[in-house]
């Protein structure tokens, strides 16, 4: 069985060491079932740090692109879709040391890393407009959290709180009204796209995971984001990287089922059963054997599994027969009767509370784009930020926000066109101008929805959403399925107790560390903590970012979350100055107090007096 040595590290001691070749590597082989970022980033680690022949590895996808959720592409006859973009930032250490590998398409001897990092510099990601309400007009948050006391109290028990007491609670069970009426619940909620029913304890995992951004949260500067599409952008780039080395790419092709030898001590995959779908559209059964030495990494679950495109005219459908990903997850699920493999049923089972729909909107008329200019107060043409994140019109009925990352979105899009996106929480909800639910709209009713939330005057809407725009539909039936409440052992963990040639890539896996999920992070995590353990390779898994335990971050989030309001004890005025006054004095904690403004500098305030 393998023996894991390298586990967990920080600093650049092991961060710029190269491993050694494991031994016994050119002795094995490599399948990925699934060919999302969680697989890329497997082989990529597998060809750099494992040494392995990239001829020997193999990735069997379902459909015919790379990448999984991040997708782009222009349908030829409905548009551009892009089903969603993930949010990025600094610390996702594990995405950033993969593509610090990864050639840049488009900048002669650069990583993606590079490219990526100087385009950020360059144009600093941040919002101008967060939020709108009567019809596209600023809100004017001036970027308030308003958490009344209550509510502070109740962010500060579920940060607090041990794991153990969020599991298998909603959000609505351990915060109130007083939160939810907050603007940090607003920003909080669109940013991330949690519903009051989903897991209190991701909402937790997510306090601690990005505490260092809270007090970014109300204009997006926390975030950067990539030049194209993330398909165009990080998927072909790794795509590249994976095919100039040898791997094989075996697309059409659905794997169905996996074999397996299993004792109390020992788990091996003895065969992987799949169905090939030809040009003609019939299928043929097909499979490999594999030994101890292949080794096969399996994406479980999917979030983007059964998605379904409208288009201008047509609405999106809402699927929800047969999920090949998650159907192959439920049978090798009930092989292992200790539960190792995880439970399916508590993130799969639960459509009505998982589902969202997005849509992706192509501007055809000038007039568009001077409304977007009029809310995020940029040139939407300009090639920079625009938006700088997602615009929430708060008054919405579907909750729709919308957001115009740089333009052009695509490579191939035409220059006077503009792609947005849109999205909304509450689907099955009549809209304010649409008295339909967004999964009953069609593209052009959705578009509809959008103007009128951007100001556009009514009598304007039907005509320029009809010639104005195309837009297409998108709706994910699981896209927030990992969201939903949970316990230990309802994810399996990433190589499972036992495993001699088996592990778990993606969303629905549990890593060793205390990463959150929804992000590129987590799936490159699991990648990297999957080969490293099989290979047992000669260098740590970068840490998560240990802001959550820097008590400078901790009390400036503080502050934030206060709006900047100082804190106070009960009683008299001189008591609560005699009590700081020591703080300050006496603590370096006090003193730090002091720093990111949570407690009055009472030493200053003495001097003035005198």
């Amino acid at each position: 069985m393998t023996v894991y040595t390298s586990g967990y590290t920080s600093g650049n001691y092991e961060a710029f060491a190269r491993p050694r070749k494991p031994a016994g590597v050119d002795d094995k082989t490599a399948w990925f079932v699934g060919a999302g970022l969680a697989s890329l980033a497997g082989a990529a680690f597998l060809i750099r740090d494992g040494q392995m022949d990239g001829s020997k590895i193999t990735i069997l996808e379902e459909g015919s692109l790379v990448g999984g959720a991040l997708d782009g592409i222009k349908e030829p006859k409905s548009g551009f879709v892009v089903r969603g973009g993930r949010e990025l930032e600094d610390h996702y250490e594990c995405l950033w040391d993969l593509f610090r590998s990864i050639p840049s398409l488009e900048v002669p001897d650069a990583s993606v890393l590079d490219e990526f990092y100087w385009l950020n510099k360059d144009d600093p990601n941040y919002s101008l407009c967060r939020v709108t309400h009567n019809r596209g007009e600023d809100a004017h948050t001036e970027k308030l959290f308003t958490l009344n006391d209550k509510a502070q109290k109740e962010v500060q028990h579920v940060f607090l709180a041990p794991r153990e007491d969020m599991e298998n609670k909603r959000i609505n069970q351990v915060f109130t009204k007083e939160f939810f009426k907050s603007n940090f619940w607003i920003y909080w909620r669109t940013m991330f796209a949690f519903e009051e029913w989903h897991s209190a304890l991701e909402m937790k995992l997510y306090l601690h995971r990005f505490i260092h951004h809270i007090s970014g949260l109300p204009d997006m500067s926390a975030l950067k984001f990539t030049k194209y599409n993330q398909y165009e952008s990080f998927a072909l780039p790794l795509r590249k990287y994976l095919e100039d080395r040898g791997v094989k790419f075996q697309f059409s092709t659905t794997v169905t089922d996996v074999d397996f030898e299993l004792t109390e001590q020992r788990k091996q995959a003895t065969r992987i059963h799949w169905t090939v779908r030809n040009d003609d559209g019939s299928e043929a059964p097909g499979g490999v054997d594999l030994g101890a030495n292949d080794i096969l990494f399996v994406t479980i679950g999917s979030l983007t599994e059964n998605s379904d495109n409208g288009d201008h005219h047509t609405p999106a459908k809402l699927k929800e027969g047969p999920a090949p990903a998650w159907d192959l997850w439920r049978k090798i699920a009930a092989k292992d009767a200790s539960g190792a493999f995880g439970k399916p049923g508590v993130f799969g089972d639960h459509i009505p509370e998982t589902k969202w729909e997005a849509a992706t909107a192509t501007t055809l008329d000038k007039r568009i784009p001077a409304y977007i200019q009029k809310i995020c107060k940029r040139d939407p043409f300009s090639g920079k930020v625009v938006t700088g994140g997602i615009v929430t019109a708060k008054d919405s009925k579907w909750l729709l926000s919308w957001t115009v990352n740089r333009q052009p979105h695509f490579k191939n899009q035409s220059p006077d066109q503009i792609v947005a996106w849109v999205y909304a929480l509450f689907v099955d909800t009549p809209g304010d101008y649409v008295k339909k639910p967004m999964q009953e709209c069609t593209g052009e009713e959705i578009t509809q929805e959008w103007l009128y939330h951007m100001g556009v005057p009514e009598e304007d809407i039907p005509e320029l959403a009809a010639t104005g725009a195309k837009t297409v539909p998108t709706m994910m039936p699981y896209v927030t399925s990992f969201f939903m409440p949970r316990q230990k052992g309802d994810r399996p963990n990433v190589v499972p107790e036992g495993a001699v040639n088996l592990a778990f890539l993606g969303q629905f896996a549990e890593t060793k560390s205390r990463d959150c999920i929804f992000t590129c992070e987590y799936s490159v995590r699991t990648a990297m903590e999957a080969v490293y353990q099989h290979l047992n390779i000669e260098r740590g898994v970068p840490e998560v970012f240990n802001s959550t335990y820097d008590v400078r971050t901790v009390l400036a989030a503080a502050t934030a979350l206060r709006d900047g309001k100082k804190l106070r004890i009960p009683g008299p005025d001189f008591v609560n100055r005699w009590i700081f006054r020591h703080l300050e004095e006496s603590t370096v904690i006090g003193g730090l107090m002091v720093n990111e403004g949570l407690i009055p500098d009472e030493r200053s305030s003495t001097k003035d007096s005198k």
